[in-house]
C-alpha cells in the first residue's frame, strides 16, 4: 500500500457533545445524483458495486445511458463516507489519482470529508496541494470544503488563511467561517465576521442565521441575538420563520437566560418538530424546573410527537450538566419502558449523566450491563471515578480496559492524570506517562498540559519542566500550568522569570496567569513585586482584577503581616468581598496573632457562610489565642447545636501504587502496631535532637502534656511513619494533607528529614513544603 495512505491516528470525538438542531452543509451545491444502476446504501452494497465497476471497467448496465468514470468514482467515494468508511474512500481517491481516471471539483469535497472524518490534516493538505496544481481552487464549493476540513482537523489557522485569500466568497463561506470560530469559542472573532458579512452586503441564508443564533447562544449575548429574531420575522418568506430557525431561537434564548421568552416563542410556533420540543424541555431542565419539563414532555406525546434517540440523548446530557438526577432516572426508565435500544452513544450519555450526578452505583451497574462498549463509555466511567476522587476504582477499571486490548485515548489519560494530581500519586502519574508513550497516544497540548499539572501537583517540578520544554506548540493554558506549578512549589523568582519568557514568546497572559504569578509572590514574600504585577494587569493588559486576584493580594499582604493594608484593600474593592477575600485575611490574623481584627473578619465570614466549619474553627482559635475560653466554648457549642462538624485532618501517602490515608487516632491500618512503634521512635529521636513540642497551635483548654499528645499523632506524622517503614532508605517520602500543616509538624519535619536522611515532600492546602537536611523550601514562610 502507498505509504501516504497509512491509517492516521483518530482525534477523539466525544459522543456527549451537544448536538445542534441542523447539520449544516458545506455548500448548497450538490453533485448530480447517480442513476438507479449505481444505487448503493449499505457498506456491503457499496463494496459490491465497487467490485462490479472494476470488473466491467466503469461500464454499468448495457441498457442504461453510461455515466462517466468520474461520476461513478464520485458516487463510490460519497457512499463510502456515508457508511463511515473514510479510509476506503481515501484509498479509492489515491487509486484514481494513480491511474489518471480523473478527479474533478465534485470529487474533492467528498475526499475532504473523508480526511475530516479521520482527522488527517496530512491527507487534507495533500488534497489541497492537488487542488492548487489542478487549478480547482477557483471553485468556491471546493474552497468551502477545504475550510471545513481544516476546521474539523483542528487547524483553524489554515482555515482562516484560506478564507482571507479567497477571491470569491458566497454565503456558505461566511457561514462556515462563523461556525468555525464559534466552535473554537472565539466568539469575538465570530461576531466581527458577522458584522463584516453584513457590511459586505451578503444576505444571510437560513443556515447562516442558525449559525449566528448558535454563536450568540454560546456567547450568551442576548443583545445581539434579539436583532436576528427581528430580522427573521421581517424577512421570512412565509408567515413565520422556519421550524429549524425558530428552534435555534428557542435554544438561544434559553442559553442566554431568558426561559420565559423562549417559552413564548415556542408557544407561538404553528408547527413544532421533535427538535423544537426537545429544545424547550432541555431549557426547563437547564433552569432546573422539573415539573415544567415533565409537563412539556407529556404534552409532546399528547401531540403525537414522540422522542427519538437524539431527543433522549440531548435531554440526558442536559440532566448530567445540571445535576438533575431525578429527571435523569425518569428518562432512563422511559427509554427502557418504550423499547428504545440503548446504543453505545445513548448508553455512554446515561453513564456520564449518572457520574456527573454522583450516582456511581447506577453508573457502574449500567456500564456492566452494556453488551457493547467503545472507548468513550470506558472513558466516561473512568471520568466519573476521577470526579469523585475514587483513584483505586478508576485504575482498576483502566487495568480491565487494557486487558481487553482497548487502546485508551487522550480523554482517558487526562482523567487519570487529574486523579493523580489530586491524590499526589506520583508513581501512578509516572506510569500513566509511560503508558502514553508505549501506546503511541498523540501528545497534544491538552494532554501535555495535564502532565505538567500532574507533575507540579505531585511536587516533581523538574519532570513538569521537562514536559513543558519538550512541547513545541504551547498555548496559554500550558504556560499557566507551568507558572502555577512553580508558584505552588514556592519558586517565586522562577515564576516571575517564566512570566517574562512568556511575554517574549508573544503569548498574551490571561486572568489565570496573573493568579499564578500573584500566588508565587505571596508564597515567597515578594510584596513589592506582587503589587507591580497587580497594577500591570489592568494598565498593561486591560484585564480588570477579579475577586480571585484581590484574594491573592489580601493573602500576599496578610502573610507579610500588613494586616491593616490588606483590610483597607478589601474596603476599596469595586465589588462586595466574598469568602475568598475574608478567609485570606482571617488566616493571616491567626498566623500573626491579631485577635481583635480576626474577630471582626470572622463575623463578616460567618454572615456569608454561617455553617462553614473552617471559619467557625478559625474564630474559635482566635478566641483561644486571646485566652477567651468562654467564647471558645460558645463557638463550639453553637457548632454542636447546628450540627456543624469539624473537617478532620487527612494525610495520604502513595506506596507501591497504592494510596494510604491516615486520620489522627485511626487504628484501622493493617500495619497500625508498626506505625505506632515508628512514631515512638521518631518522637524519641526528635527529643534527643533538641526538639521542643510547640503547643501554641493547639487551641484547647487542656494542659501542655495533653496538647503534646494531640500533636504527636497528627495525621501527617502517621503518614510519615508509614513512609519510613514502607519505603527503602534514601528515597523521598511524599505526603498530601487536606489542611494547613501546623507549626509543630513543620518544625518536626525539618528535623526528621535530617535525622533519617530523607527528602520529605508535604503538599498541604496552601502549598508545597520540601523538607531536606533540616530545612524547608518555604523558608518558614507559609
Amino acid at each position: 500500500m502507498d505509504a501516504a495512505m497509512a491509517t492516521p491516528a483518530k482525534r477523539p470525538v466525544s459522543p456527549l457533545l451537544s448536538s445542534r438542531f441542523k447539520t449544516l452543509p458545506v455548500s448548497s451545491r450538490k453533485p448530480p445524483p447517480p442513476s438507479k444502476e449505481l444505487a448503493a446504501t449499505t457498506l456491503q452494497q457499496t463494496k459490491q458495486l465497487h467490485a462490479h465497476i472494476i470488473r466491467t471497467q466503469y461500464q454499468t448496465a448495457a441498457a442504461a445511458p453510461l455515466l462517466s468514470p468520474q461520476a461513478q468514482i464520485n458516487h463510490l467515494i460519497t457512499s463510502y463516507i456515508k457508511n463511515s468508511s473514510p479510509f476506503s474512500a481515501l484509498k479509492l481517491y489515491a487509486h484514481t489519482r494513480k491511474t489518471g481516471a480523473g478527479v474533478d471539483n465534485f470529487t474533492v469535497p467528498s475526499v475532504l470529508k473523508a480526511c475530516a472524518q479521520l482527522s488527517s490534516i496530512r491527507h487534507g493538505m495533500e488534497v489541497h496541494g492537488f487542488v492548487v496544481k489542478a487549478g480547482l481552487d477557483w471553485d468556491v464549493f471546493v474552497s468551502n470544503s477545504l475550510m471545513q476540513m481544516y476546521s474539523d482537523c483542528d487547524a483553524l489557522g489554515c482555515a482562516v488563511k484560506l478564507f482571507d485569500e479567497m477571491p470569491e466568497r458566497d454565503v456558505v463561506s461566511w457561514s462556515t467561517m462563523i461556525r468555525n470560530y464559534s466552535w473554537c469559542k472565539l466568539f469575538g472573532k465570530a461576531m466581527d465576521l458577522v458584522r463584516d458579512m453584513l457590511l459586505s452586503g451578503i444576505r444571510p441564508s437560513e443556515v447562516t442565521i442558525i449559525n449566528m443564533l448558535n454563536l450568540f447562544a454560546d456567547a450568551g449575548d442576548i443583545k445581539k441575538g434579539r436583532p436576528v429574531h427581528t430580522y427573521l420575522i421581517k424577512n421570512s418568506v412565509k408567515e413565520s420563520p422556519s421550524v429549524n430557525a425558530t428552534t435555534a431561537l428557542i435554544d438561544m434564548y434559553v442559553k442566554c437566560g431568558s426561559l420565559s421568552v423562549a417559552r413564548r416563542v415556542f408557544d407561538r410556533m404553528n408547527e413544532k418538530s421533535t427538535a423544537s420540543w426537545a429544545a424547550m424541555v432541555a431549557g426547563c431542565v437547564r433552569f432546573k424546573d422539573l415539573s415544567a419539563a415533565m409537563e412539556l414532555f407529556a404534552k409532546m406525546r399528547d401531540n403525537n410527537v414522540f422522542p427519538n434517540e437524539i431527543t433522549m440523548l440531548s435531554l440526558v446530557i442536559e440532566c448530567g450538566s445540571t445535576g438533575m438526577l431525578q429527571l435523569g432516572k425518569w428518562l432512563h426508565s422511559y427509554i427502557l419502558r418504550h423499547g428504545f435500544k440503548i446504543s453505545v452513544v445513548l448508553g455512554t450519555a446515561l453513564v456520564d449523566m449518572y457520574c456527573k450526578c454522583r450516582d456511581l452505583r447506577s453508573a457502574r451497574a449500567l456500564f456492566d450491563r452494556m453488551d457493547e462498549k467503545d472507548i468513550m463509555v470506558w472513558s466516561a466511567m473512568i471520568a466519573g471515578y476521577s470526579h469523585t476522587n475514587c483513584i483505586n476504582q478508576a485504575f482498576d477499571l483502566f487495568s480491565q480496559m487494557k486487558s481487553l486490548n482497548l487502546k485508551p485515548n487522550e480523554i482517558t489519560m487526562v482523567n487519570l492524570l487529574s486523579l493523580c494530581s489530586e491524590a499526589g500519586a506520583l508513581d501512578r502519574g509516572r506510569w500513566i506517562h509511560s503508558c502514553i508513550d508505549k501506546q503511541g497516544i498523540e501528545m497534544d497540548v491538552v494532554l501535555a498540559t495535564s502532565l505538567v499539572d500532574m507533575f507540579s501537583k505531585c511536587g516533581d517540578v523538574n519532570a513538569a519542566y521537562a514536559v513543558f520544554n519538550q512541547t513545541t506548540d504551547k498555548d496559554v493554558c500550558m504556560w499557566n500550568a507551568m507558572i502555577n506549578g512553580l508558584a505552588m512549589n514556592g519558586y517565586g523568582n522562577e515564576t516571575i522569570s517564566l512570566f517574562l519568557e512568556m511575554e517574549k514568546h508573544d503569548v498574551k497572559p490571561n486572568d489565570v496567569t496573573f493568579i499564578g504569578v500573584l500566588r508565587a509572590c505571596s508564597h515567597s514574600g515578594l510584596v513589592e513585586e506582587g503589587k507591580q504585577f497587580f497594577n500591570r494587569m489592568e494598565h498593561a493588559y486591560g484585564l480588570i482584577p477579579k475577586v480571585e486576584h484581590y484574594g491573592c493580594m489580601v493573602d500576599l499582604l496578610g502573610r507579610a503581616g500588613n494586616l491593616d493594608e490588606a483590610h483597607e484593600l478589601i474596603w476599596g474593592m469595586p465589588t462586595e468581598p466574598n469568602t475568598i477575600i475574608w478567609g485570606a485575611l482571617l488566616a493571616a490574623c491567626k498566623v500573626h496573632k491579631n485577635p481583635k481584627l480576626g474577630e471582626v473578619v470572622a463575623k463578616e465570614l460567618l454572615k456569608l457562610e454561617p455553617l462553614n466549619s473552617g471559619y467557625n474553627i478559625l474564630l474559635s482559635n482566635i478566641y483561644a489565642i486571646d485566652r477567651r475560653w468562654n467564647d471558645v466554648a460558645q463557638v463550639r457549642k453553637n457548632m454542636k447545636d447546628t450540627g456543624i462538624k469539624k473537617v478532620p485532618g487527612i494525610s495520604s501517602i502513595e506506596v507501591n501504587g497504592v494510596v494510604h490515608e491516615f486520620v489522627m487516632d485511626d487504628a484501622s491500618h493493617p500495619l497500625h502496631d508498626q506505625i505506632q512503634a515508628m512514631v515512638a521512635e521518631m518522637l524519641e529521636k526528635l527529643k534527643r535532637a533538641g526538639h521542643v513540642v510547640d503547643t501554641s497551635g493547639v487551641f484547647l483548654n487542656i494542659d501542655d502534656e495533653e496538647k503534646e499528645t494531640v500533636l504527636n499523632y497528627h495525621s501527617e506524622k502517621l503518614a510519615m511513619a508509614f513512609g519510613l517503614i514502607s519505603t527503602p532508605p534514601n528515597t523521598p517520602i511524599r505526603i498530601v494533607k487536606n489542611l494547613r500543616v501546623c507549626d509543630d509538624c513543620h518544625a518536626a519535619s525539618k528535623l526528621l528529614s535530617q535525622i533519617y536522611g530523607r527528602v520529605i515532600v508535604v503538599r498541604d492546602r496552601n502549598r508545597f513544603h520540601r523538607f531536606s537536611e533540616g530545612s524547608c523550601s518555604c523558608k518558614d514562610y507559609w
